[in-house]
């Protein structure tokens, strides 16, 4: 397989774990990124670059084609702009794919992708592959998350649907599930001070997950406005003395800022800067009423994300701490990728489909 835009490697964690494939390719720009695929699946076949500069002569023929072309132009939270040098670098993932020609390729995206005037090109550009898309819940494929992403098949072996759920609503795996039993009071607020090589430049790194359990340091104003949020709550919920002008004067919208996740439901999307409530319902679960209730008056931690993302705790994370969060926000969920290659293998191997795995559910 190649994994393109492979940011740190969510894809590829999801469809090794899986089984049977090999990602003989990946390309990343972004140093750090590369830099943590190149410390959790090796540096000899990732390429630190842009991918318009890697040649057509380095393209290997693989069996499948793997990658999120950037979303910026496309998301809520972008500009919405149609002309976004961005929306077009799908153009380059069809390149790789005339010259790999693999026997399927996965593309995934945010949700407003399939009304983009892009997609709809790129619908008329994979001649020779029939496509299949829509948007899957990354919740209903074992992730304990909310996150809606758009899902494109293509195949040149025969039509493959998306895949069905394989853990419907009743069977989500919850907040809950990953971060009871994690120390609620994180002991630092700054990673190790280590440093790796890769692609001849010094990085920090690599961390392991128990490193990345690291705490800020909040105002008091903050922390008084922490402890008045509620399981499910928001901003909605201050006191008018401990409400910002801006907020007083919007009166709707933005309902998830400054909210707290609630212990028996999956999270809300992760996005970037999950470490900072005003951007979202990112305060830790833990809330008790009364004035002798016990509480925990913090955001989630970068270790509390990622396994909100469904990384595995042996995953290693190389950059700065800013750097290591756009990773994790940025990622597609190995466990929603793994879901998706399970889904694949009796369509490439002609092997009877076996009942999906999932680490949650042992």
């Amino acid at each position: 397989m190649i994994d393109l835009f492979a940011g740190c490697g969510g894809m590829t964690s999801g469809f090794a774990a899986a089984g049977g494939y090999r990602p003989v390719m990946a390309v990343e720009w972004d140093l750090q990124a590369a830099a943590t695929y190149a410390a959790n699946f090796g540096e000899d076949h990732i390429r630190w670059s842009d991918i318009a500069a890697v040649p057509d002569s380095a393209i290997p023929e693989v069996d499948v084609i793997v990658g999120g072309p950037p979303c910026q132009g496309f998301s809520n939270l972008g500009s919405k702009d149609v002309n976004d040098p961005r929306n077009s670098l799908w153009r380059e993932y069809l390149r790789f794919v005339r010259k790999a020609r693999p026997s399927v390729f996965v593309i995934e995206n945010v949700d407003r992708f399939l009304a983009s005037t892009e997609f709809a090109l790129l619908q008329a550009e994979t001649e020779g592959y029939e496509l299949s898309f829509g948007i899957l819940l990354a919740s209903d494929f074992g992730v304990p998350q909310r996150r809606r992403r758009t899902i494109v098949i293509g195949s040149r072996i025969g039509r493959i649907p998306l895949p069905v759920a394989t853990h419907p609503r009743g069977r989500w795996h919850t907040v809950g599930d990953v971060l009871r039993g994690l120390p609620e009071r994180p002991v630092t607020t700054a990673l190790p001070k280590s440093v790796v090589e890769f692609f001849g430049r010094e990085l920090p790194g690599p961390f392991k997950s128990p490193d990345l359990h690291i705490g800020r340091n909040p105002t008091p104003l903050s922390l008084e406005r922490y402890r008045h949020i509620p399981p499910g709550g928001g901003r909605f919920d201050l006191p008018t003395e401990l409400l910002p002008r801006c907020w007083r004067e919007k009166k709707t919208g933005t309902t998830d800022v400054m909210g707290r996740l609630r212990w028996d439901e999956p999270s809300v999307t992760i996005r970037t800067e999950f470490y900072k409530p005003e951007k979202g319902r990112y305060l830790h679960p833990q809330w008790e009423p009364g004035d002798g209730g016990h509480r925990v008056d913090r955001p989630i931690t970068h270790l509390e994300a990622a396994r909100l993302q469904s990384f595995p705790d042996s995953f290693e994370w190389c950059g700065t701490k800013i750097e290591v969060a756009r990773q994790i926000g940025n990622a597609v969920p190995p466990s929603l990728a793994r879901a998706i290659a399970e889904h694949l293998k009796p369509y490439l191997t002609g092997a009877e489909p076996t009942a999906p795995t999932c680490p949650l559910c042992r």
